[in-house]
C-alpha cells in the first residue's frame, strides 16, 4: 500500500459519444431560461400600485377634488431639493441598481442548477439538475472497491470529485475512479460534459 497522502487526476474531458446530434445547430447546448415570475410579478404589482395611486389622485382633481396630500408633499419636495441633495442622491442609485438588477434578470438565462443535456431532434429539449447528476456520480464512484467516502460537486467548469479511500493503493483506486467517472460523465448524456478533477486521499486521523 502506497504511503502518498494525495492524488491528483488532472482534468480530462470526456469525450461525446460518436454520432450524437446536438439539437440541430449546437440548440441542445444552449441554456434553459428562467421564466423570473417572482421578480416580473413584484414589478408588476408594484407599478400597478403606484401607477393607481397616481391615476386615482388625477382624477379626483379633475372631479374638482383636493389632490391627496402625499402627492403635494411629493411635489413641494420635487421643487425645493436641489439634485446634489443626500435623498435625492439616494433614490436614483436605488433606481439605478433596481434598473441594473432588472437588466440582469432579462440578459441571464439564469436556471444554472439545471444542466443541458445532448438532444437528437432539434424541437426537443431536456435538463439534468446538478444535484442528480452529482448523485449519479457518486453512486457510481461508491462501487469502486477501497472508495470509503466520496464527494461530487458538478459545476460547470468542471465535476470535483473527492473521495478518501481506506484500502488499496491509491494510484490503483485513481485509475478505477477515473475510467469508472468518466464513463460515467458521458452516459449522463450532457451537452457540454465538464472536465474531471480527481483527488484520492486516505482517511485522517480520528479526532482530527
Amino acid at each position: 500500500m502506497s504511503g502518498t497522502p494525495d492524488t491528483t487526476a488532472g482534468p480530462a474531458a470526456p469525450t461525446a459519444e460518436s454520432g450524437a446530434t446536438i439539437g440541430g445547430v449546437g440548440g441542445g447546448r444552449r441554456r434553459f431560461w428562467s421564466a423570473r415570475r417572482v421578480p416580473a410579478g413584484l414589478l408588476a404589482l408594484v407599478t400597478l400600485v403606484i401607477a393607481g395611486a397616481f391615476l386615482y389622485d388625477i382624477a379626483a382633481v379633475r372631479a374638482h377634488r383636493t389632490a391627496m396630500s402625499w402627492r403635494r408633499d411629493l411635489a413641494r419636495q420635487l421643487d425645493e431639493r436641489q439634485l446634489d441633495d443626500v435623498w435625492v442622491l439616494t433614490g436614483a442609485a436605488v433606481a439605478a441598481a433596481l434598473g441594473l438588477w432588472l437588466l440582469v434578470l432579462a440578459l441571464t438565462p439564469g436556471l444554472r442548477s439545471l444542466l443541458p443535456m445532448r438532444s437528437v431532434h432539434p424541437d426537443v429539449r431536456a435538463g439534468l439538475d446538478r444535484d442528480a447528476a452529482a448523485t449519479v456520480l457518486r453512486d457510481r464512484a461508491l462501487e469502486v472497491a477501497g472508495v470509503q467516502s466520496v464527494r461530487v460537486a458538478v459545476k460547470r467548469k468542471k465535476t470535483d470529485v473527492r473521495a478518501v479511500s481506506h484500502f488499496r493503493d491509491l494510484d490503483d483506486v485513481r485509475d478505477e475512479l477515473t475510467a469508472v467517472l468518466e464513463g460515467a460523465i458521458r452516459g449522463l448524456g450532457l451537452a457540454r460534459p465538464s472536465p474531471l478533477t480527481l483527488h484520492v486521499r486516505r482517511p485522517g486521523r480520528k479526532g482530527r
